[in-house]
């Protein structure tokens, strides 16, 4: 079964094991007879995993380990490609090697109704070239289109890319039982065990039985004119048996053999050969009885069958293992370096050093920030480290994971790569929110903090970061969003933070963290602001007991101010909150809110792509309910569209003033207004 596979077995025993190397597996069952106690992982080392006869990749080895190891795994298989150029010029994908139970026809017809359905794109036409010596299937690429791109497309849509469920349960004594790889080589090996002793005592019982006869045949060459004399003087051929066995002391089969010989047999050579013969059985009968007596004797006779079938029907590994890339801890080849994740509007990520961005003073005009589409723009930013997870937050209340040196790099010029090649985000989402940990497998950490979200309609809810630390491909609901919602934040805390939630209109409340009970994933949450008609939430921070942190608020026309937290009186949650700044016609409707402190520099992007960075101690003090100052100055028809506190910055350069900052804006174009604050990094 384990080398054949298995699929099935009974009504209600469901079973699924996938087929291994005979090689392999021969070399597994030795290492066992060997050292009945060696472990599953040392078998590992024989058996790599499954050989599928199809060939292909199995991609990622936990799957793997788990289905040797547990009995139960999820293999996920790929088919084997190539990128080729054509005689045009144009690249194409080969398929030579599918994976296991995948129909081929089916899947072409697949891809190409895909492609008519213009659920692909990229993709030319697709030939089937596969003939007797294999199979070869080529899909020609348009000529603008990224041969990576489209095959990661053909992974994710179509068979070229499949898991097999590993379920190893089988029989054993009439009763089924899931079996990882060292209990089944035992089951086998028992069952080998088993077979040589029965059949070592049916040669024995075979050969006790001929020894017999020959004895008997050869005594009666050596009594023959006695025997003949016998035989002749009776009068019927059992008389003549009976006469035998008494004269010579004969048993019944020995008289019954003897009454059969043939006249030849009195020859000198057939004398030879039944005396041959009886040395032999002889020498065979005390190797019988040898090897019952002596278990190793029956092992190693299991081990020389094992091999002989290794060298009479063992062949080559066809299914090639990739390790995944966390298997071999990239972050050894990654400096732990600051960077600003950044994703435009239309949903374009990118990774820039931090060091890029300088540095400007108060009313600066800013630099270029990014190259968007003229109706694009940058929407949200972020600060991480190169070793840090990212958790991304879905205004749909989706959360996948990422890890920072997986996002794709880009100077601070570059549009980035479009973030559904990057996670499975669905095409109708955005993110919205971000968190970034140091580590998620610490389990003191993941326990002790919390995970805090908002949404636009002021609901909060409050989720233990544990409930986030196993990382899913496609990722995991971590909010219930009613219809007209979405969620614009979240938070990491402590468990003590206090929480303020701001509104559009200028209002803001404040409550600690111990008001809102920590619920499971699958939940809505709690109202958290009350709002009046039209108004909604902007922004949501998470201030720490000790972190000494302001309240720095931003308007949409550019003006901003910092305010002491103890400003704003500490309320019951779900209150309508008091006055965080005067909105009037000159400053606009609030945009912002962040926790900053002396030691924070204020980066802007507004709606046409400019990036200002400026200290924050540039920034006065002011009182809850005052206007602030002119933080970034706006050129007419302009407004801020994202804010965000990066750590300060060494150098602080003067701002360039000039002409060709006026002309990098002007391909920019303006557009709606968004709202993202930063999240600090946790360790």
């Amino acid at each position: 079964m384990l080398v054949n596979g298995a699929s099935g077995i009974a009504v209600g025993m469901a079973t699924n094991m996938a087929p291994h190397n005979l090689g392999e597996v021969c070399d597994a069952c030795c290492a066992y007879v060997d050292n009945k106690d060696i472990e599953v992982s040392e078998l590992a080392k024989y058996v790599k995993g499954p050989d599928f006869p199809t060939g292909g990749i199995i991609y990622g080895y936990e799957g793997v380990r788990e289905a040797l190891e547990t009995g139960r795994g999820r293999v996920v298989m790929r088919a084997k490609t190539e990128i080729e150029h054509t005689a045009s010029g144009r690249e194409c994908i080969v398929i030579t090697e599918i994976p296991y139970m995948v129909n081929k026809a089916e899947m072409i017809k697949k891809i190409a109704d895909m492609v008519n359905e213009k659920k692909l794109e990229g993709i030319a036409y697709v030939n089937d070239e596969s003939d007797r010596n294999g199979v070869r299937v080529v899909i020609i690429l348009k000529q603008d289109a990224v041969a990576s791109v489209v095959l990661n497309t053909l992974y994710k849509n179509t068979q070229l890319q499949t898991s097999f469920a590993v379920n190893n349960i089988a029989l054993v004594d009439g009763r089924p039982m899931l079996l990882n790889l060292k209990d089944l080589i035992a089951q086998f090996v028992s069952h080998r065990h088993k077979v040589v002793v029965r059949r070592t005592h049916f040669d024995l019982k075979k050969a006790s039985e001929r020894l017999h006869i020959v004895l008997g045949l050869l005594i009666a060459q050596d009594n023959i004119d006695e025997v003949i004399h016998t035989i002749r003087a009776a009068k019927d051929p059992e008389s003549g048996r009976q006469a035998l066995m008494e004269k010579f002391g004969l048993s019944e089969l020995q008289a019954a053999a003897i009454m059969e010989m043939r006249l030849r047999a009195l020859t000198g050579l057939e004398h030879g050969k039944l005396t041959a013969e009886r040395d032999e059985l002889q020498k065979r009968i005390d190797y019988y009885n040898a090897v019952l007596a002596d278990e190793g004797m029956q092992m190693q006779i299991i081990k020389d069958e094992l091999i002989e079938i290794k060298e009479k029907y063992g062949d080559d590994r066809r299914t090639e293992i990739v390790f995944s890339a966390e298997e071999f801890n990239p972050e050894d080849f990654y400096a732990d370096d600051d960077m600003v994740i950044t994703i435009s509007h239309m949903g374009y990520i990118k990774r820039t050093p931090l060091t890029e961005y300088r540095a400007q003073n108060r009313g600066g005009i800013g630099v270029k920030g990014s190259a968007t589409r003229d109706e694009d723009f940058i929407e949200h930013i972020y600060v991480a480290t190169m070793h840090n997870t990212m958790l991304f937050f879905t205004e749909k209340g989706r959360c996948y994971w990422l890890k920072v040196y997986n996002i794709p790099e880009g100077s601070r010029a570059s549009k980035g790569r479009a973030i559904q090649n990057v996670i499975q985000i669905e095409p109708d989402d955005k993110v919205r929110a971000y968190i970034n940990v140091r580590r998620l497998d610490d389990e003191e950490f993941v326990n002790n903090n919390y995970i805090v979200m908002c949404t636009k309609d002021g609901t909060i809810k409050k989720t233990k970061l544990e409930a986030y630390s196993r990382p899913r491909q496609n990722g995991v609901n971590a909010i219930v969003i009613r219809e007209g919602d979405e969620l614009i934040e979240a938070k990491l805390t402590s468990g003590e933070a206090e929480i303020m939630i701001a509104a559009r209109e200028g209002k803001a409340i404040r409550f600690n963290e111990n008001t809102v009970r920590p619920i499971g994933r699958v939940g809505a949450g709690v109202r958290g602001i009350a709002l009046d008609e039209g108004d909604e939430v902007v922004g949501m921070i998470c201030v720490e007991p000790e972190s000494k942190q302001d309240v720095l608020v931003l308007s949409e026309n550019g003006y901003g101010k910092r305010t002491d937290l103890d400003e704003y009186r500490i309320t019951n949650r779900g209150g309508k909150g008091v006055k965080t700044i005067n909105i009037t016609e000159k400053t606009g409707k609030l945009v912002s809110i962040q926790a900053v402190t002396d030691e924070n520099d204020l980066m802007i992007i507004n709606r046409s792509g400019i990036t200002i960075r400026t200290a924050v101690d540039g920034i006065r003090m002011a009182g809850r309910a005052t206007q602030g100052v002119k933080v970034i100055n706006l050129r007419e028809g302009d407004s801020i569209a994202s804010v965000m506190a990066v750590p300060k910055s060494d150098d602080a350069e003067e701002a360039t003033q000039t002409e060709g900052a006026q002309a990098e804006q002007t391909t920019e174009q303006p557009a709606a207004e968004v709202q993202q604050s930063e999240q600090p990094t946790n360790e």
